[in-house]
């Protein structure tokens, strides 16, 4: 079962990637720790990323496209693309290296939102530091002020463009430059929408269902 997660900035990818890495044993496929992973991995492709990187460079497509070659041939119990593509050209790549190793898409799940409610959900977010959990101010409060509730760490951080005037930027480029993927896919038959504002566990339920009936 191979997947891409698709929505804004904040819907919750991540989130239900770790779900699915989790509960199906799915492989994510997330550009930037593709990209991490290269640079620090002494392979050709590796030290391409490297080179651009520390000139300052975007990272083209094409070498995004060799790393996701590279973790294509090493197998596994599906993979869920996180982040990527982002355009209807790397979308265009996408599809060709999926048709030249002969590995299908199988759906695309949109996590729809409200903005306004995305704003508010964004904005409140913290993690641990230390193990990675996830808090907000309102909905996810840990039990004890500025102690984490799963491993006791008080190191609780708030990423720097989470602020309102970052996010709405955010959501503008999402909206310039992939939004038309939905399109794109839906006339594909690929298109999934899911309530990206859901409880975790109900979005959780309804990717489930999705991928239950492909």
């Amino acid at each position: 079962m191979n997947i891409i997660l698709l929505g804004p900035p904040g819907a919750g990818k991540g989130t239900q990637a770790r779900k699915l890495v989790e509960e199906r044993g799915m492989v994510q496929l997330s550009t930037g720790d593709m990209l991490r992973a290269a640079r620090t991995s002494g392979t050709e492709m590796g030290r391409k990323v490297a080179e651009v990187m520390d000139r300052g460079q975007l990272v083209t497509d094409d070498i995004v496209i060799g790393l996701i070659r590279e973790k294509l041939a090493e197998g596994g119990k599906g993979f869920i693309f996180d982040g990527f593509p982002r355009t209807l050209a790397q979308a265009d790549a996408l599809g060709k290296l999926l048709e030249e190793t002969g590995t299908a898409l199988d759906t695309v799940i949109e996590m729809q939102v409200d903005d306004e409610a995305l704003v508010r959900r964004i904005t409140g977010r913290f993690t641990c530091g230390n193990c990675g959990e996830v808090y907000h101010d309102e909905t996810k409060p840990t039990a004890k002020e500025g102690v984490c509730d799963v491993c006791g760490s008080t190191d609780l951080q708030r990423r720097a463009d989470d602020n309102e005037d970052s996010l709405r930027t955010r959501l503008l480029e999402y909206y310039k430059k992939t939004s038309p993927l939905i399109g794109y896919y839906y006339a594909k038959g690929k298109l999934t929408p899911v309530n990206g504002l859901a409880e975790i566990d109900i979005v959780a339920s309804q990717i489930d269902t999705a991928l239950d009936g492909n």
